[in-house]
């Protein structure tokens, strides 16, 4: 396979395991009275150990380079404070108020946080399109949370301000690797960002008998740890490797495919015309702003031929 066809493997495998972890989570919360953050730091602690375990056998050495270099040291330490961490809780949150369809594309209000940064970065204004795609992504959310309605919402609260909240953090956790991933392994960057931000979590876990848990529950756990977390996070970053951040964001459109057909035909979950026009108009912000941005990049190509 080509880079870019391997990107494209990765992100969208990537994307549709972690989609269908949304859905186990759902079920998860739904069966089990268990709190988010006992869940979010076995999540992070276990599949960053199992990562970091894999790059000890595969790339023992690389270990020893980042430990000794103190800026990438740091620089995995923001990855997973201001990415892995809160991509994680945010999204979890996001479900236990709500239901996985919704957070997952609440959570895809990424681009539109990218687009933000970028343009603050660039000290530019958007596009015109760009600026179509705001206010489409915009109205999306207007739909998805209150079904069209003015004055109510259809969902509640917390699990709005948790989406939105994972919308700004998948943003950081697509944006703060890339220097990274150019020089370590992906093993590495994952699971060493995941098993520091999960030993966060340690103290709770310690103080904190172990939940009662169903056989199922335990079974969707690992799934969640395993699957869902250590190699979703784990291809998608690899994806990276291959493409661009904008990219990546347009084809990571299977996460919310994935949980809102399982969370339906599993779960029961309803989901309006409403509320699907409302999360279409959302996706489509990310295929926007991929044209946007391969427009641009062809414009760039056509001035350095001319100049």
């Amino acid at each position: 396979m080509t880079g870019k066809q391997k990107g494209f493997f990765y992100v969208i495998l990537g994307s549709m395991l972690w989609g269908a972890s949304g859905t186990a989570a759902q079920f998860f919360f739904q069966e089990n009275d268990v709190s988010t953050q006992w869940v979010v730091g076995a999540r992070l602690l276990t599949a960053g150990l199992l990562l970091m375990i894999w790059t000890l056998v595969k790339t023992p050495d690389q270990i020893k380079e980042l430990l000794k270099n103190k800026k990438d040291f740091i620089r995995l330490l923001l990855f997973g404070f201001c990415g892995v961490l809160p991509a994680q809780f945010t999204y979890f949150m996001s479900i236990r108020y709500g239901n996985a369809p919704t957070a997952t594309v609440l959570q895809f209000l990424s681009p539109l946080f990218i687009l933000f940064y970028l343009s603050l970065k660039n000290k530019e204004l958007p596009r015109k399109i760009e600026t179509f795609s705001v206010f489409l992504s915009l109205l999306g959310t207007f739909l998805l949370v209150t079904q069209g309605k003015l004055g109510q919402l259809a969902l509640a609260p917390a699990a709005v301000i948790w989406g939105v909240l994972a919308g700004v953090s998948a943003a950081s956790y697509t944006l703060l690797p890339r220097d990274l991933l150019k020089k370590y392994d992906v093993g590495l960057v994952t699971g060493g960002a995941m098993f520091l931000t999960g030993l966060a979590f340690l103290p709770l876990m310690i103080s904190t008998p172990i939940p009662a848990i169903t056989v199922n529950g335990w079974l969707t756990l690992a799934y969640i740890i395993v699957g869902g977390t250590m190699f979703s996070f784990l291809f998608y970053t690899k994806s990276l490797n291959y493409l661009e951040p904008t990219v990546t964001s347009m084809l990571s459109s299977f996460e919310p495919l994935t949980a809102t057909v399982l969370a339906m035909v599993l779960l029961g979950t309803k989901f309006s015309i409403i509320e699907a026009l409302g999360a279409t108009m959302i996706l489509s912000t990310t295929f926007i702003q991929a044209i946007s941005a391969r427009m641009a990049q062809k414009k760039w190509n056509v001035k350095k031929l001319e100049d």
